[in-house]
């Protein structure tokens, strides 16, 4: 079986430089951010920015790195290339929350480290971030003067580059990739590592979860995705038994990836400038999509509402080295 999808449009303005994530939210707006150092908020419709009433945060001097999502659509957290986070109210256009995690309180504040990639708590108390040692740090996400506070940290036990965390949508784990190939995942509640997987070779630029919690997808820079099911235990030890299934095709590195809110599908995009629709079950890659004149695909989103019942396989939005923010919808089955 194979599954077609329709470029419908794209933004109606670019960033400047290249779009490095992005997500579609539940008020079926898009929000993406940039090498440009750019946030930016999109109609899903149209392709015009769709501001509050207050406008969108400034531009930082820096690039962009990471993005995550509130359930609700309401709260963006976003992090700069040196570890500034911010925290944008969508609903009022302020920035409520601003946290310089490279600057350290005291001299020897060993805990202190620029944050890379960041993800918030679904529950919307805590955030997460990694960066160079290779461990997690768990901060307040309370809007105010507490937002960024150390809350505590979880070692992985390994010093290597810690590329992407995301949370479970549950909120009870954390998955955290490595410069190296390693997966991480964490169990929140008890602030302790419970699985370490090895099934890349090369750096894991991108994570998934499904939606019931228990697959994590993962993207390579050694062109593979790689399936796991985080309900098989290592105990920690360094453990490719987890992995249940290789995803290749693509001929160059994968830099995103992402469930289908249905769970069935998954989604990544590539530096070989395709986007490629993978069934689950089957194993198997069900569309290639050339993201024409984009250039390398750096994000990929798909839209949290699932297609209603034989209306195609749902939509997604891509975002590319062009600095464009695309919209795809599904065509059917062939």
């Amino acid at each position: 079986m194979s599954l077609a999808f329709l470029h419908a449009h794209d933004s109606a303005e670019s960033h400047s430089d290249a779009v490095w994530d992005l997500s579609w939210t539940v008020n079926d707006t898009v929000i993406s951010i940039s090498a440009d150092g750019g946030i930016k908020q999109w109609n899903s419709s149209s392709g015009q920015t769709q501001p509050p009433s207050s406008g969108l945060p400034p531009r930082h001097t820096l690039g962009l790195t990471s993005l995550s999502m509130s359930p609700d659509g309401r709260y963006a957290l976003y992090n700069s290339i040196e570890g500034l986070t911010n925290m944008w109210d969508l609903s009022s256009g302020e920035v409520v929350g601003k946290f310089e995690s490279y600057a350290r309180s005291r001299q020897s504040d060993s805990e202190s480290e620029p944050a890379w990639s960041v993800s918030l708590n679904p529950n919307g108390s805590t955030y997460a971030s990694s960066g160079g040692s290779g461990k997690v740090t768990i901060h307040s996400a309370q809007p105010g003067s507490t937002f960024g506070e150390r809350l505590s940290t979880i070692p992985s036990g390994r010093t290597k580059f810690g590329m992407y965390c995301t949370h479970s949508p549950d909120g009870k784990r954390l998955a955290l990739s490595s410069e190296s190939g390693q997966i991480f995942i964490f169990d929140l509640e008890s602030s302790s590592l419970v699985n370490t997987f090895t099934s890349h070779a090369m750096s894991v630029r991108s994570l998934s979860w499904s939606p019931d919690c228990s697959l994590l997808l993962s993207a390579s820079e050694d062109k593979r995705l790689v399936l796991h099911d985080v309900r098989v235990s290592s105990s920690g030890n360094m453990s490719a038994g987890g992995a249940v299934a290789t995803f290749s095709g693509h001929s160059s590195w994968v830099l995103s990836v992402d469930f289908s809110p249905d769970g069935r599908l998954g989604l990544s995009g590539s530096a070989d400038k395709t986007v490629k629709v993978w069934d689950i079950g089957a194993r198997a890659a069900v569309s290639t999509i050339p993201d024409t004149g984009g250039g390398e695909v750096w994000a990929v989103s798909w839209r949290p509402k699932p297609a209603a019942h034989g209306a195609g396989a749902g939509s997604f939005v891509s975002g590319s080295e062009d600095g464009k923010v695309r919209w795809w919808r599904g065509a059917g089955a062939s």
